[in-house]
């Protein structure tokens, strides 16, 4: 939908945004000493910090959506998320501080900020919304909408509508090509008035004083969509079109251009942008190298480990499916017994698989059997972050399957990614893995690949099929 003086609404929100900072700022450095008598750093240095982290902040903020229209988001969401990109502020000016060497930075002014900024962030974000809402109900900020088609598509948007009144639009009517009589929608006591056919769009317009007009066609009535544009624009109201089609659209479609003709991507993949893809791989590349000298007396500790726990390879390699489709060989450190057969090739591995070693279980139930896994992100089969690689055997089995699995495959596999740190780890539901990772292929950003690492450390490291 076309969002009215959203963008003037935004820049009032950024300022007052700014104001709060600022002002949670001195609060908190008035709070933590006022009553202090001892030698302390000055509050202009605090202030010093706010201009450096504000921009920051802004993209933060951002980045959790948080300067989107009110009209499409819930109030729940919009405080988690404001919590959320308040905590990764204040991680991040704790690092600015270690950054400039100033030890004497007060801990508590820092934390003190954070929850004033926090509370008040929230506090104006609620009072915006009754405010709004307070002039909705008093018949402002109301937009009136006009249905053009009457069809599953027509009814399920309609449906939302009127389910979410927060989003400001009153339905005046529908016109259908394919009704002569009215048929409300499920649920709800109001009926909808059925107010003519197609041909009837100009009178209405200006009749009803429609401020937008949504056309859901069916495929067979897209002969009229021409005209009913054209009518639209004639009256000056605007218009959106729900295509048939919307069901292959993900929630967020991407237009290019071809020579001046416009081209509808099913599927927006960030990532496909070179700048993106080099930017992830040289951080791949110089995290995975970090990270491998770092703890290479650990890997050291853990091959004698596997070494002493039974006969066989340290190291067990294994064929996964990668990026392009394309097999590579996966390194792990070995946690089970050798096995006799090929059933490593087909089998899941449960949690009280008799396989396991002892000191397989171990080191399985806190995913260090996957640190060789860096050597596969230093040479760039894998990356860090992403959808986890399955083994052929089950590639072949689930792309018939299950819906947009390949889809996962146009981007490098990861040690870590979307699906696992929100539950979706060995034998679980593999559709829920899959909308999470298309999830994260279509909205990749690099503050999305750090939020998914911090999040690995605090709550994927325990596996629950140890």
């Amino acid at each position: 939908m076309i969002r009215e003086n959203q963008k003037i609404f935004n820049t009032a929100q950024i300022i007052i945004d700014m104001l709060i900072f600022l002002i949670s700022m001195w609060g908190a450095y008035s709070i933590r000493f006022l009553s202090y008598t001892g030698s302390h750093i000055q509050i202009d240095f605090y202030f010093k910090i706010s201009i450096i982290a504000l921009p920051v902040y802004l993209l933060i903020y951002n980045y959790y959506q948080l300067y989107e229209s009110y009209r499409t988001k819930h109030l729940m969401l919009e405080i988690s998320r404001i919590i959320r990109s308040n905590i990764l502020g204040i991680v991040l000016i704790f690092i600015l501080s270690f950054l400039i060497k100033e030890v004497n930075i007060s801990r508590m002014v820092i934390l003190l900020f954070g929850v004033i900024n926090t509370c008040l962030i929230m506090l104006t974000r609620v009072i915006l919304r009754k405010t709004l809402r307070s002039m909705r109900a008093k018949g402002y900020n109301i937009k009136r909408m006009l249905i053009i088609g009457y069809n599953d598509l027509s009814k399920e948007f309609v449906q939302k509508i009127l389910f979410n009144r927060n989003l400001g639009y009153y339905i005046a009517g529908f016109l259908s090509d394919k009704l002569d009589a009215h048929e409300a929608p499920s649920g709800y006591k109001n009926p909808i008035p059925y107010l003519g056919r197609f041909d009837n769009l100009e009178n209405i317009l200006s009749a009803e004083n429609i401020d937008e007009v949504v056309a859901a066609l069916e495929y067979d009535q897209y002969n009229h969509l021409t005209d009913i544009i054209d009518t639209c624009e004639k009256a000056g109201t605007k218009i959106s079109v729900i295509p048939f089609y919307t069901k292959y659209l993900p929630a967020k479609p991407y237009i290019d251009e071809v020579e001046g003709l416009p081209v509808i991507n099913i599927r927006r993949i960030p990532l496909d942008n070179l700048l993106n893809n080099w930017s992830k791989r040289i951080f791949d590349f110089l995290a995975s190298l970090f990270f491998i000298i770092v703890l290479s007396p650990f890997l050291l500790f853990t091959a004698i480990g596997v070494r002493i726990s039974s006969p066989g390879p340290i190291l067990y390699n294994q064929e996964r499916v990668g990026l392009n489709k394309k097999n590579f060989m996966m390194y792990k450190f070995r946690s089970m017994r050798v096995a006799s057969d090929d059933s490593d090739k087909t089998a899941w591995t449960t949690k009280d698989d008799p396989r396991k070693t002892k000191f397989g279980s171990f080191i399985r139930k806190y995913s260090i059997d996957e640190l060789p896994q860096l050597f596969n992100v230093l040479n760039g089969t894998m990356s860090l972050v992403g959808p986890r690689p399955e083994i052929p055997y089950h590639v072949y089995n689930f792309k018939e399957e299950i819906p947009l699995y390949m889809v996962k495959h146009q981007v490098r596999p990861g040690i870590t990614g979307w699906a696992q740190v929100n539950g979706f780890r060995g034998d679980t539901s593999i559709k829920g893995r899959i909308e999470h990772d298309i999830f994260y292929i279509e909205n990749w950003s690099f503050l999305f690949d750090i939020k998914i690492l911090i999040m690995t450390v605090f709550k994927g490291l325990v596996s629950k099929s140890e």
